[in-house]
């Protein structure tokens, strides 16, 4: 189920850390740690890569990895 408040940004990864978490980069230069998707050790996300990040309104330090931003567009 998906928040109706969430709302989704582009990002880099920045850091890939232990447990599926990633330290990720907005366009507007702010850091956060989103964690990805369980398979995503097979989804090849590295420094670099670019992905789509949902955040919540409510905490803008932490997101969930969606896909890899060249599988969807904003």
């Amino acid at each position: 189920m998906q928040r109706e408040d969430a709302f989704r940004a582009s990002a880099t990864v920045i850091e890939a850390m232990p447990r599926g978490r990633f330290r990720v980069e907005l366009a507007n230069g702010h850091r956060l740690v989103a964690r990805g998707a369980r398979a995503a050790a097979q989804a090849g996300w590295m420094p670099g890569s670019q992905v789509v990040v949902r955040l919540s309104p409510s905490d803008l330090s932490r997101g969930r990895i969606e896909t890899a931003a060249e599988e969807r567009e904003l």
